[in-house]
């Protein structure tokens, strides 16, 4: 049975600013990951208009997660406009060319949260890090405490291989990894 297809990733748009902004200044969100301040409009606008979405280039590259049309009721008829607004974003950083690795991290609003979409996104992330891009290996670190994003990585294939301990202030982080 093929996987869900309710979504699908692309690249940062202008447009997509609004969002960023919200997202980024999630402070529930920070311990999660390594933001410690808040974070402008001018910062943001200047991260899009500067990032090329080429990962050799950029070292990095984010994707936003949409949701798909996903049936021909979905399909707008001509003039009428169709919302495809972002549900999250999925990172991938630390991108380590030479071993062909990179660090991945999701982010799902919170008004989204549940519906297996961050699951669909690291399926698809998944088969175009390793068929488009030919890496090798992706890896997560997810603070010990984080039960969701834990049981996220893993049900996706990823594996517990180690646990950095009093990695961060909050305590310990795991390290999940999955061979691609």
């Amino acid at each position: 049975m093929p996987a869900r297809t309710d979504i699908f990733l692309r690249k940062l748009e202008p447009d997509d600013l609004p969002l960023l902004y919200q997202w980024e200044n999630d402070t529930d969100a920070w311990l999660d990951g390594n933001t410690h301040n808040p974070l402008s409009h001018d910062d943001l606008r200047d991260y899009i208009m500067r990032t090329t979405g080429d990962i050799f280039r950029d070292g990095q590259l984010r994707l936003m997660i949409c949701p798909a049309l996903t049936s021909t009721a979905d399909i707008p008829l001509k003039g009428e406009a169709v919302s495809t607004e972002p549900v999250g974003c999925v990172d991938l950083y630390d991108v380590d060319i030479r071993n062909r690795k990179a660090a991945v991290a999701v982010y799902i609003a919170p008004n989204r949260r549940g519906e297996g979409l961050a699951s669909q996104a690291l399926t698809q992330l998944k088969s175009y890090v390793a068929h488009t891009l030919c890496f090798r290996l992706l890896y997560a670190l997810v603070r010990k405490t984080n039960l969701a994003s834990e049981n996220l990585f893993l049900s996706a294939g990823f594996e517990r291989v180690a646990v950095l301990p009093k990695w961060i202030n909050e305590g310990d982080i795991l390290v999940l990894q999955t061979l691609l």
